[in-house]
């Protein structure tokens, strides 16, 4: 996991579509300028609220800011993901694309063209794909490192027993194995046994880190703030997390803002990225990554930890 400083990573899935591509650009000069170096994309961002209903959006969007920024590609770095973009416009599931050899191959294709780069320096399986023998996924991602269009390769929203599985297999195949997690994770837990009511989202779990830990694996983690519902009062949190503990937890963590003066929302970036997390934090304003960078000057002890460890 990561143990140096704390890394915020700018999540980038609105761009194009949410985020006009001038406010995005806006947010990555300032993002870069305070230090921030991880950009978190897909292939498939965001077709669920693309006109066209397919995906791209995001990656063109960053490809024209590269392009726009001389010498920018050398200052940041750039993660993408293939796995849920559609194949047929405003079909999806059914036409999402999977992990085939030649859906992995095409999807990188594709992201590399919209970004206007020769590689990316991270690749996301952005979710399981079970009718696609494992190692063949394996095999197809471990070939893209093989052939330097990707330097790293990493799983989003996959069973800890999966990853073991893949990372074994690519030993056997002898190719790169993933070297990476990226699950949702927050302060705030949901009940547990509760579905989620968002389709994809697989929760961190106890498995996931000790796997990391052993194995020594970044951890991502996204939907870190929730939405917003840390600080906004008009965005709730859903209601699966409608429970004593989240009570409990928000309480502590007003507690430890006002003490620390900062924000919520920097309290718990600080939170995850004192255990070795590196959250991504999608933003559609600039005085927003301000806020998330500054999270990094925020020093939570263990004493801080133990009181938001026995609330929950």
């Amino acid at each position: 996991m990561n143990t140096t400083d704390p890394r915020i990573v700018l999540g980038t899935m609105d761009f194009g579509t949410r985020v006009a591509p001038e406010s995005a650009f806006a947010i990555l000069d300032d993002f870069v300028a305070g230090g921030g170096v991880w950009l978190d994309t897909a292939n498939c961002y965001s077709f669920w609220t693309d006109p066209g209903g397919v995906g791209g959006a995001s990656e063109r969007v960053i490809g024209a800011w590269l392009r726009a920024r001389p010498g920018m590609r050398d200052r940041v770095r750039i993660a993408t993901k293939v796995r849920h973009n559609p194949l047929v416009p405003h079909s999806w599931p059914e036409s999402a694309e999977g992990l085939s050899a030649p859906a992995v191959r095409n999807g990188v294709e594709g992201s590399l063209e919209r970004l206007g780069v020769d590689h990316v320096d991270l690749l996301w399986a952005h979710a399981e794909d079970r009718a696609v023998p494992l190692a063949e996924s394996v095999g197809a991602f471990g070939e893209l490192v093989t052939k330097g269009v990707v330097l790293r390769v990493g799983a989003a929203n996959h069973a800890a027993w999966r990853v073991e599985r893949a990372r074994s297999l690519a030993r056997e195949q002898g190719v790169e194995p993933f070297s990476a997690l990226q699950l949702r994770h927050s302060l705030v837990q949901p009940r547990p046994l509760t579905p989620l009511a968002e389709a994809g989202h697989r929760m961190l779990a106890a498995e996931d880190l000790d796997l990391a830990r052993s194995e020594g694996l970044t951890v991502w983690s996204y939907s870190s703030l929730m939405w917003g519902s840390y600080v906004r009062t008009d965005k709730p949190l859903p209601d699966t997390y409608d429970h004593p503990g989240t009570a409990r937890v928000l309480a502590v963590l007003e507690e430890v803002a006002e003490e620390l003066s900062a924000t919520r929302n920097q309290v718990v970036l600080a939170w995850l990225t004192r255990q070795g997390i590196d959250p991504i934090v999608g933003v559609s304003r600039v005085e927003q990554i301000e806020e998330a960078l500054a999270a990094r000057e925020v020093r939570l002890d263990d004493e801080h930890l133990a009181r938001f460890a026995a609330a929950r």
